[in-house]
């Protein structure tokens, strides 16, 4: 069958195996150096592993693939590695949408009697979390000094972080977008004013963030589904930060839409690259 798998670039990869925690279904491995996928059935293809390569090694493609098959990796790869991995597998599975899959391996390890707490019932809260709302507000402007908003804040929507943007929000429609690494507002002292007015932002860590697979997902849906008038993406000049722009790229390709993306690199001592 053809579908979506991970594919590696040899020439990129240095072996250091960061990929290697983020793929708890045991797909990859380091051999002779290099990051290899081992087994077709062991890859769902949904790339939790991409945004831990700092050499950009990491991609996904759509080829001539055997199936991913849930029950095999649970029997061979998960379950033998003890409860913290099926409970760091199952999450993977729901935080990617992967339902089918998720009650085959919840009913796989009812079966075999370990369940115990890791399927445990989510009550939904009865509240909706502050952060999650959205919001939309005016800059502080260029003059006005708020000591509530502090100095001059160009901020204009919230929230910022991927994991709690909406793609539906009606903000983005016509918007030029940032999209910046979490680190750049703290090294660029006048973040606001040079890359921030006049944009909506969202900012992620694509080294650190569990769900890249969502965070493509939800940039995707926007790209789609808002006429987005230009795209500005910040990363670090850290090797763990490459992954920014990756992201972006595969949003784009996605949502079948051609666009130029800013890229600007930011030193740790703030310097514009």
């Amino acid at each position: 069958m053809k579908r979506k798998i991970i594919a590696i670039d040899r020439e990129k990869c240095n072996g250091c195996g960061l990929c290697l925690p983020e793929c708890p279904e045991g797909a990859l491995q380091i051999i002779d150096g290099k990051a290899v996928l081992v087994s077709d059935l062991f890859c769902d293809g949904l790339g939790a592993c991409l945004g831990e390569c700092p050499q950009g090694a990491l991609f996904v493609e759509e080829r001539e693939a055997e199936a991913y098959n849930e029950k095999k990796v649970l029997e061979e790869q998960i379950i033998p590695k003890g409860e913290n991995v099926i409970k760091a597998h199952l999450k993977h599975l729901k935080d990617h949408g992967q339902e089918e899959y998720y009650k085959e391996a919840v009913a796989l390890l009812r079966k075999k009697g370990l369940d115990g707490d890791v399927e445990k019932e989510q009550k939904t809260p009865s509240f909706v979390c502050p952060g999650v709302q959205s919001r939309t507000f005016q800059a502080s402007g260029e003059k006005e000094e708020s000591p509530e908003r502090g100095r001059l804040s160009q901020l204009t929507q919230w929230p910022v972080q991927m994991k709690l943007v909406n793609p539906d929000n009606n903000d983005f429609e016509g918007a030029h977008l940032l999209i910046s690494a979490d680190c750049v507002p703290y090294a660029f002292g006048d973040f606001h004013n040079r890359f921030l007015k006049g944009r909506k932002v969202i900012t992620f860590c694509p080294k650190l963030d569990e769900g890249i697979e969502e965070y493509v997902d939800k940039l995707s849906r926007i790209f789609a589904q808002h006429d987005i008038k230009s795209v500005t993406a910040l990363r670090m000049q850290v090797p763990c930060c490459f992954g920014t722009i990756r992201i972006v790229e595969e949003a784009l390709k996605r949502a079948g839409r051609v666009m130029a993306i800013r890229e600007v690199v930011i030193a740790p001592d703030g310097r514009i690259l």
